[in-house]
């Protein structure tokens, strides 16, 4: 694969990859930790309940910077969620990926979260 000489490393590489539609690689899924699927499950069931709680709030007019602290723990418990998936893909899913005999899968795997930490900044 080509040396990629934008400052932050993705500008060839990024673009080969959708160029080349690598994405179209058949996803594989491998066994994951059943813990560390109940601590992202109890995160996000713990933020669905903080968002009703806010919806409630807006709707009988709560203080706006009271509303605006619950949200911020809501981000936060899902920015923990995300975290906790990141980790579990990077040590299952890219990790196996990285130690396959396939090129087509790695870059795959490379393209995918330079796709989804790409897309993120962009809101």
């Amino acid at each position: 694969m080509e040396q990629d000489p934008s400052p932050h490393g993705r500008g060839i590489i990024a673009k080969q990859a959708k160029a080349k539609k690598v994405a179209a690689v058949p996803r594989t899924t491998v066994a994951h930790d059943p813990r560390a699927k109940e601590k992202i499950v109890a995160r996000l069931r713990s933020a669905e309940g903080h968002l009703r709680g806010i919806i409630r709030m807006v709707e009988q007019d709560a203080y706006c910077v009271d509303v605006i602290k619950q949200t911020k723990a809501v981000q936060s418990a899902i920015d923990k969620a995300n975290a906790l998936l990141l980790a579990r893909h990077m040590n299952h899913c890219v990790s196996a990926a990285i130690r396959s005999e396939s090129a087509r899968e790695r870059e795959r795997v490379i393209s995918e979260l330079l796709d989804v930490f790409e897309n993120g900044r962009d809101r």
